[in-house]
């Protein structure tokens, strides 16, 4: 598979009309809406939906009577955090994966192209193989994840002086295959009884860590890249082009490279934090994104963002409510490896 298609247009489809994309958005956005709110409902401790209105009108202060004190708690300091952290996760996720894919100009690259992926879990184990406190090691996974692009831009820097995509591609390999290497190792050392079951699950990803604390600490990071990455969503869309086209539209293409890199890379590793690895998202998302609306990034980052957070909630709720905890990371690979494939049967004159 290249890494760089001849022409855009065998990675992304034509252009949606104006209505499509309209009808598009307010399909996706009533069915986010209805999503969140059936969210409240799914648990051990029933609800129903009129409590759950009361709930949330009290918490913005709209009603001076929000029911039961268990109910508000239930609402707004169980599911409502976890619920706000799949939106955020799945959102932030699939709006990487779309710049990943744009600037990479690949169809099959993923947020953990460069090794954050594999760096913030074995800064996670770390944090776990020293027992510290959730948010260190939430701190210790966002490090971890920074650390790994880094050591990915150098080894690609190092590898070729003007640090060409194909081998920022080999770098973040072999990163990820080191920091692997060492998750296992972590694996290996941890104590059976008491510190490899918290390694793995973390691994496998979940949400049923959330708090309000953990929540705002990876928000502050994914609101400033998402802004910076709207903000230059015209250039975004002119470098799918190529190289060549962007540089005669006075476009600095080593500078938006790398401001592309940092951004996508610190909404990966604040994901990660704090929702352990899930895959799937940033790759799957952005290729229905682009068969609904087109390739243009300005109307491909917000609708990646807000399917990936549906998708996300939706995949969190049979979670939930399966009857226990199964991990996050488990079933986002059972239900998005075949929604991709079926992707790819539907793409393939396209892409192929």
């Amino acid at each position: 598979m290249p890494l760089h298609p001849a022409e855009p247009s065998s990675v992304f489809r034509v252009p949606r009309s104006g209505a499509l994309r309209l009808r598009t958005w307010g399909g996706a956005t009533c069915f986010l809406l209805a999503l969140a709110m059936g969210s409240f409902l799914i648990g051990p401790y029933p609800v129903s939906p009129p409590e759950v209105a009361r709930a949330l009108a009290f918490q913005f202060g709209l009603v001076e009577e929000g029911g039961s004190e268990m109910v508000r708690r239930v609402v707004l300091e169980v599911r409502g955090p976890r619920i706000a952290a799949a939106l955020l996760v799945g959102g932030a996720l699939a709006a990487a994966g779309a710049t990943y894919q744009n600037l990479f100009r690949n169809p099959m690259v993923s947020p953990g192209v460069l090794g954050v992926s594999a760096g913030a879990g074995f800064g996670a184990a770390l944090g776990l193989l020293m027992n510290v406190t959730g948010l260190g090691v939430q701190g210790l996974a966002f490090v971890g994840g920074l650390l790994a692009v880094a050591l990915a831009l150098a080894l690609g820097r190092a590898f070729h002086q003007g640090g060409s995509l194909l081998t920022l591609v080999v770098a973040g390999l072999v990163v990820s295959a080191f920091f692997q290497a060492l998750v296992s190792l972590s694996k290996v050392v941890a104590d059976p009884l008491n510190q490899l079951p918290g390694i793995t699950f973390w691994l496998l990803g979940g949400l049923h860590r959330i708090d309000s604390k953990a929540l705002f600490n990876a928000l502050v990071p994914i609101a400033a890249s998402g802004l910076v990455l709207w903000a230059l969503r015209w250039q975004v869309h002119a470098l799918a082009a190529g190289e060549d086209e962007a540089r005669t539209m006075g476009i600095d293409v080593s500078r938006l490279r790398v401001v592309l890199i940092a951004c996508a890379t610190l909404m990966t590793a604040a994901c990660v934090s704090i929702s352990g690895i899930v895959g799937w998202v940033g790759l799957l998302i952005p290729h229905i994104v682009r068969m609904l609306v087109g390739p243009a990034f300005a109307a491909v980052l917000p609708l990646s963002a807000l399917l990936g957070g549906g998708f996300l909630l939706a995949v969190d709720d049979l979670a939930r409510g399966a009857g226990g905890e199964i991990p996050l990371g488990i079933l986002t690979a059972l239900i998005g490896a075949p929604l991709f494939a079926l992707v790819l049967v539907r793409a393939r004159q396209a892409w192929f």
